[in-house]
């Protein structure tokens, strides 16, 4: 495994009980996939493969943490620790050897495969009503009706929430004025910042 120095210093100033399991983690994960290269990302020593992450190890002040991307829910800071595992606070309290090897290499052959990781699908937001004020004004203005049943759902989201969160009736108006305007030109709501 490619080694880097950055690691050696990490592992050197963590607290005595975490040096043993990240020494023993690292040595896994060389054995394991001898191909992986060291780094620091976010702070804290990765291993990587392809330039694709496969683990990543940190030591806190009463913990360690390990990480084998893909092997299940991450936990959060607080309660049972970050990583896949929990607080692991020995070299004893660490998942078995076996487990590790395993999720470690069906972890590289995915990364060899250019499998990537599936993402879960958002369910799409419900399109919001049209407000009578907009849609009168939008039938006076037949280009600007037409613009915005031709825009995406979240482009035509934008301009109905602007014109729904105006507090006062005049600030409504207003809103509605610009938005006909702007819709007759063909243009989003947030159009300026395309170009950024």
């Amino acid at each position: 495994m490619q080694g880097d120095p950055r690691v050696d210093a990490y592992i050197d100033k963590s607290a005595g009980f975490a040096v043993p399991i990240l020494n023993h983690f690292r040595a896994l994960v060389g054995a394991t996939v001898p191909d992986a290269s060291e780094t620091i990302k976010w702070g804290v020593p990765h291993f990587t493969l392809e330039g694709k992450i496969l683990a990543g190890m940190a030591a806190h002040k009463a913990h360690a943490s390990l990480i084998v991307e893909g092997s299940g829910e991450r936990r959060g800071m607080m309660g049972d620790g970050m990583g896949n595992f929990g607080r692991i606070t020995c070299r004893e309290g660490m998942p078995s050897d076996d487990s590790l090897v395993a999720l470690l290499q069906a972890k590289a052959e995915s990364i060899r495969a250019g499998d990537a990781a599936p993402r879960p699908k958002r369910a799409p937001r419900p399109e919001l009503p049209m407000p009578e004020d907009f849609a009168r004004a939008l039938a006076a203005c037949p280009a600007a009706e037409a613009a915005l049943a031709g825009f995406a759902p979240s482009h035509r989201r934008d301009y109905i929430e602007w014109i729904t969160e105006a507090k006062r009736p005049e600030t409504r108006d207003k809103r509605i004025a610009q938005a006909v305007a702007e819709l007759a030109e063909g243009k989003k709501l947030y159009w300026k910042y395309d170009e950024c």
